[in-house]
């Protein structure tokens, strides 16, 4: 048998983080067996799908690295097949025509409401409207009492009362399938052997199973993973910030950050933190999937993505801060210059946003002081030292690190000076602000001609005693 799994996400906004985990289990648990991991789009509910957010979907997951087998397969295009199910269903007797209207069932459900009570749909109410050129709904019918079971990999049994699930609408009077029908018929008919969803999802199952037997089609193993919860053990949502991929693509977070981020969420091997892809294809696997709900810890996650960032070659990280660049109106290249620049940046970022962020003074034309930096730091005391400086630096022949740590030191024995003493004021002097990579690593980067003028006009804002 070979595994097949899917993602089925609904197109009626961007990819959220919990969907996006069910997508990395999914193809996660497909690419450990050798199997096949198919993408379907499941837009019938036409008032909240857009094609925006297929696009929004679709893109998120090959960002993520997330390949699809076959798909993505549209739920629009199979309504012939929902179709034609459902009149089998009819013709075996297992469903039938229900010719009540929405605003009929509303009032009845009102009517239970005044009474305290909760609508139970009755199969006689369905020939109410009864005509050849009336629209109706296919309803399923449902055992009246007994027991509906499923076998959960995670769960073990569940057990559900059959009495409890009414005889409800498979097929709409607009001829678009209900969730639950669509969503058997397509796993049925796609060869679905896994299912990988959200515990959401659990409530929906009984339905799905009396389908499956309805239509006499084998039930696929199923397993329904704990929600995702927020730092306040509330279900994650957008009040507690950016719950979609889009938004931490854009906030500057890496693909293999997420993955591995997400991918612990719920699943463990060891104390193990780090994984490549590779890795969390070779060791995953449903057993070590947790029953407790998991929390997004968004601390975790900077750690991750800071590790990433440091750990990626400095030429891979310089091609992703360049777009991030140009946004902001910077127009640069890929050279010796930038990447020695992220080379430095990457080793305090937690986001490409970081570096992006505190790149300017690098190519600044005129270096703007950060005015407490400059009322702390660029003071008349400091100015003949930086004067100094500056004579000695533009005598140098070779200006590389070895001969400013030469001159460095020279300054700081004449004049009895730590090298805190000057490097703060420097730092202020050359980049405006109080925080930047080691200064001697500044000045390589900026060059001798840059130093000497920003020096300069360092020295000339400095008032004399």
């Amino acid at each position: 048998m070979t595994v097949r799994t899917r993602f089925a996400p609904s197109p009626t906004g961007s990819l959220h983080i919990g969907g996006a985990r069910t997508a990395i289990f999914n193809w996660l648990f497909a690419r450990n067996a050798g199997g096949e991991f198919i993408l379907r789009i499941e837009d019938t509910d036409r008032t909240r799908s857009t094609e925006e957010s297929i696009e929004e979907i679709t893109d998120a997951m090959e960002w993520l690295g997330l390949d699809w087998d076959e798909g993505p397969f549209r739920q629009s295009d199979r309504l012939d097949i929902y179709q034609e199910h459902a009149n089998k269903l009819l013709e075996s007797g297992k469903a039938y025509k229900c010719y009540v209207t929405p605003e009929e069932l509303e009032e009845k459900r009102k009517e239970a409401q005044s009474k305290g009570e909760v609508l139970r749909y009755k199969r006689e109410w369905a020939k109410l409207n009864e005509g050849p050129d009336n629209p109706y709904a296919i309803r399923l019918q449902t055992p009246d009492e007994g027991a509906i079971e499923v076998q959960d990999l995670l769960r073990g049994i569940v057990t559900f009362d059959a009495g409890e699930v009414d005889d409800f609408v498979i097929l709409k009077r607009d001829g678009f399938p209900t969730y639950n029908f669509a969503v058997v018929v397509d796993d049925a008919t796609m060869n679905i052997t896994h299912v990988i969803r959200g515990d959401d999802h659990l409530i929906n199952t009984p339905r799905q199973v009396l389908i499956y037997n309805a239509l006499s089609y084998e039930i696929p193993k199923i397993a329904h993973v704990s929600m995702i919860l927020g730092a306040d053990n509330k279900r994650l949502s957008k009040r507690h910030g950016a719950t979609s991929v889009v938004a931490y693509k854009d906030r500057g977070y890496l693909p293999e950050a997420i993955i591995n981020f997400l991918s612990r969420l719920g699943w463990s091997y060891g104390d193990q933190e780090i994984f490549s892809k590779t890795e969390l294809v070779e060791k995953f696997t449903l057993k070590n999937v947790g029953k407790s709900a998991a929390v997004f810890n968004e601390e975790k996650l900077d750690w991750l993505n800071a590790w990433y960032i440091r750990n990626e070659p400095a030429q891979e990280i310089a091609k992703l801060v360049i777009p991030l660049l140009k946004e902001k109106g910077l127009e640069v290249e890929l050279d010796n210059k930038l990447i020695k620049i992220v080379q430095e940046l990457s080793q305090r970022a937690k986001t490409l946003l970081d570096i992006s962020n505190t790149i300017d003074y690098f190519y600044a034309d005129e270096i703007e002081y950060e005015e407490k930096a400059k009322s702390k730091f660029l003071k008349p005391e400091i100015k003949p030292v930086l004067q100094e400086l500056a004579d000695r630096l533009s005598s140098l022949a070779d200006f590389n690190m070895d001969e400013m740590h030469k001159v460095f030191d020279q300054v700081m024995e004449e004049r009895e000076l730590k090298l805190g003493k000057i490097a703060q004021p420097l730092r202020v002097a050359l980049t405006g602000g109080t925080v930047s990579p080691g200064i001697f690593e500044v000045m390589d980067i900026l060059g001798k001609d840059e130093v000497l003028k920003r020096l300069s006009k360092a020295i000339s804002t400095i008032p004399n005693n």
